[in-house]
């Protein structure tokens, strides 16, 4: 049980927080972290930043586990966290969010500058404000109360800061983890707010394995007129589309833990192939991102494509190449009463006067690199759901009331 005029307090505070929440927001939405497969130059000055702002709100303690990439010009990707000692000092309670944001898509469809921050009816529009700087900003204030109060947490509190979860994670959590250090312990709760519900009543505490494909078709490029001098890639890899359908059927389980229920199969980025008409195009890229039932190999998966690509390329006389672009098995998922799970649900019960459920989603987290080592840990935001969309927003009543649930979990036992 926790002190509830001592939580009082924290509350009172957190709410004096809303300018100072939204200005961090403005001050992170300016800044495009996107990662260098997304064509972006990585998470750097985001990282110096947000770490500059935290100085000044009174945090001092830091540990840096960045890692090398040539690929950005600072030749590192961040990876940070701060850190507060609680009573119980060995015992963490850890909310692990991500830096990077991903591209905003076509400009045309955005209402502003998807890098300018503005508030409207409450909410703040720009990109990355919910995806994931809702709950990165929640949780920097959050902790900060304590500090502003002079309270001492029941538990210590670790804010990691982590680069490259909208890609691989190679760079980010996977990197950290690999590590000799050890940073975490297995007595530590695990908080990844990076998925949930609007009503906030979904812990996730399973992820659906993610394969992501590249599939490059090779013909032979001719004139528009003259379709018989050459051999279209597109009308290949266009019938590949509709070929590969066949996995709903082929791969059916449902698993009411997740919404939705079924493994899903959908193609998404498609490349530029000619400049013209009147070409016919003798290269064409296209992509897809597979969600799938945690029960499913993914190997089984690929060997599935692989056999319907083989036939398609024998019917167009093209040849078709498959590059993995991301390949994550599920692992076990986090145990429904697992200690994590059961204090989200207090603190939930208490904040948003709901009954919280485990449940499990299609959208990969770092928490899925957590429960691969044996971290039980869970997923949980109160968010509406927009993030990779145009016009991204989160309410700015939700930064305010998840804070409040991460610091009712900083002040359990």
């Amino acid at each position: 049980m926790i002190d509830e005029k001592t939580f009082e307090r924290i509350s009172r505070r957190i709410d004096t927080y809303r300018d100072d929440m939204i200005e961090l927001q403005k001050a992170l939405t300016t800044v495009p972290a996107i990662g260098p497969v997304n064509g972006g130059d990585g998470e750097m000055l985001k990282a110096q930043l947000l770490k500059k702002r935290l100085i000044e709100m009174g945090f001092v303690s830091f540990r840096h586990y960045d890692a090398p990439d040539d690929s950005v010009s600072a030749g590192l990707r961040p990876n940070f966290l701060t850190s507060m000692e609680g009573i119980n000092k060995s015992r963490f309670v850890w909310i692990i969010t991500h830096l990077d944001i991903v591209p905003p898509g076509e400009l045309n469809l955005w209402s502003a500058d998807p890098y300018t921050a503005y508030v409207k009816d409450n909410h703040i529009y720009g990109r990355g404000t919910e995806d994931n700087q809702q709950d990165m900003v929640a949780s920097i204030f959050a902790a900060k109360a304590f500090i502003d109060e002079g309270i001492l947490p029941s538990s210590s509190i670790g804010l990691f800061f982590v680069a490259d979860e909208e890609t691989s994670g190679g760079k980010g959590l996977y990197h950290v983890l690999d590590l000799p250090e050890k940073i975490f312990s297995k007595d530590d709760l695990f908080v990844v707010p990076d998925s949930g519900n609007p009503e906030g009543s979904l812990i996730e505490i399973a992820e659906k394995s993610i394969l992501w494909l590249g599939f490059k078709t090779t013909g032979k490029q001719c004139h528009g007129s003259n379709p018989q001098l050459g051999n279209n890639a597109l009308s290949a890899a266009a019938y590949l589309v509709t070929r590969l359908t066949k996995l709903r059927k082929i791969f059916d389980a449902i698993d009411p833990l997740f919404d939705p229920a079924v493994s899903t199969f959908e193609p998404t980025k498609k490349e530029a192939n000619v400049g013209n008409i009147n070409t016919i195009p003798g290269e064409d890229v296209f992509y897809m991102d597979c969600r799938v039932l945690p029960q499913y190999n993914l190997q089984d998966v690929l060997e599935e494509i692989i056999k319907i690509t083989r036939n398609v390329e024998k019917k167009f006389s093209v040849r078709i190449d498959i590059s993995k672009e991301q390949y994550v098995q599920s692992t076990l998922p986090t145990s429904a009463d697992a200690p994590v799970v059961c204090a989200l649900q207090e603190a939930i019960k208490i904040i948003y006067h709901l009954e919280a459920f485990a449940g499990g989603v299609g959208a990969g987290t770092v928490a899925a690199y957590l429960r691969k080592k044996n971290y039980p840990a869970a997923v949980w935001s109160k968010t509406n759901m927009n993030a990779h969309q145009p016009d991204e927003n989160c309410p700015i009543d939700n930064m305010l009331g998840n804070a409040k649930v991460f610091a009712h979990l900083f002040l359990q036992a």
